[in-house]
């Protein structure tokens, strides 16, 4: 990996205010940095002399005057992130300004492919600062600057299979990948302009992303909205079970319910979740009963997150909980157990995680390349 050059502070601030504004005149990065014009002339020369920032044109102000308007430059580098899903792996490449570069899409088995094919197409002259890692159960702290490693051993082969491919040298910082689809949603799916949310993830597993002021709540143990490690079934003369309520919940024990109420008369009996769904929209009778049970089901766990939270909002995602069809059972139940909440469908659907994982991966970018900042100055 290339060490990103030691810049003064001010270089630093406005390498930061670039990156989030894309491109700029330097009167708007003195007013983006809070810092006066000279200084920020100073700052873009330093930036251009290492390649951290170029000149991209001109534009006109009101007055009739010509300025200068800059953006990232070739040495900024870019970043990956990649999405170990439960059926495929996502992985996208962008640019410190997030501007995509490079994506691909492999099923689950052929991650390290995945990342191979997108690290291809990344600009050949454009440092790698950081790779960020959507996996499951994130609990565990690795070290020291090391990111975060699984804690369970689903995700653990996996990530050991697909690393094989990831360049020596390159941080990789692994997160949860229910926060990152929450972050999605925050910038860029349903719960935008809402700074407090709950992203209500079910699928084949369960899994909530908690955003409190604007940020993801990751818990003291990187472990905040773990649902799947809530005691269940609480009842007389059962004990709860490790994960039993995300066995519950869960995309197997769904289709399981629904073999179990399937009649001959019905037809096929639905083997994927999506089949399930669709029989269900087309007015299937025993589609439509236990997709309605599952809405409860749901809206249970939805009331029992309002209860703890009171977020004001919950999106729905997953491959079962973002379809619609579930909207009218969960709003039910969730308004006969508790208070008044907004539930809607995530709008990012099944690229939420991998976007959300790159923007962590640019934030961390470009504090590689900032966070030497102040030595020279």
């Amino acid at each position: 990996m290339a060490r990103a050059p030691r810049l003064t502070e001010s270089a630093s601030a406005v390498f930061a205010v670039l990156a989030e504004a894309g491109s700029a005149t330097r009167p708007q990065l003195a007013s983006l940095a809070g810092l006066s014009k000279p200084t920020v002339s100073s700052a873009v020369a330093e930036l251009e002399s290492v390649r951290l920032a170029a000149h991209s044109g001109t534009a006109s102000s009101g007055t009739g005057r010509s300025a200068a308007v800059y953006r990232l430059g070739p040495a900024a580098g870019a970043v990956l992130a990649v999405d170990l899903g439960p059926v495929h792996t996502r992985v996208r490449g962008c640019a410190l300004d997030g501007t995509l570069l490079a994506e691909a899409t492999t099923s689950r088995a052929d991650a390290a492919e995945a990342v191979r094919e997108a690290l291809a197409a990344l600009p050949p002259d454009a440092p790698l600062r950081t790779i960020v890692v959507a996996v499951g159960d994130v609990t565990a702290r690795q070290g020291e600057g090391a990111g975060m490693r699984p804690a369970t051993a689903k995700a653990g082969p996996l990530f050991d299979a697909m690393a094989v491919a990831l360049p020596p040298g390159v941080p990789v910082h692994l997160e949860n990948n229910v926060n990152c689809a929450a972050l999605a949603e925050l910038h860029e799916g349903a719960a935008r302009g809402r700074r407090t949310f709950g992203y209500l993830r079910i699928g084949v597993g369960i899994g909530l992303g908690i955003v409190v002021g604007g940020q993801v709540l990751s818990g003291a143990n990187g472990a905040a909205g773990e649902l799947a490690r809530l005691p269940y079934p609480w009842d007389d003369g059962r004990e709860p079970r490790h994960e039993a309520l995300e066995e519950y919940i869960g995309a197997r024990s769904l289709l399981r319910r629904a073999a179990e109420a399937w009649q001959d008369a019905d037809g096929p009996c639905p083997d994927t979740v999506e089949r399930l769904f669709a029989l269900a929209a087309e007015g299937r009778a025993a589609a439509r009963a236990v997709v309605g049970r599952h809405a409860a089901d749901v809206g249970r766990l939805a009331a029992a997150v309002t209860a703890v939270l009171d977020p004001g909002l919950i999106v729905l995602g997953g491959i079962t909980g973002a379809d619609p069809q579930l909207l009218p059972g969960v709003r039910a139940e969730l308004a006969r157990l508790s208070w008044p909440t907004e539930v809607v469908s995530s709008t990012v659907g099944d690229f939420g995680t991998v976007v959300g994982a790159a923007r962590l991966a640019v934030a961390r970018g470009v504090q590689t390349v900032t966070q030497a900042a102040g030595t020279k100055d």
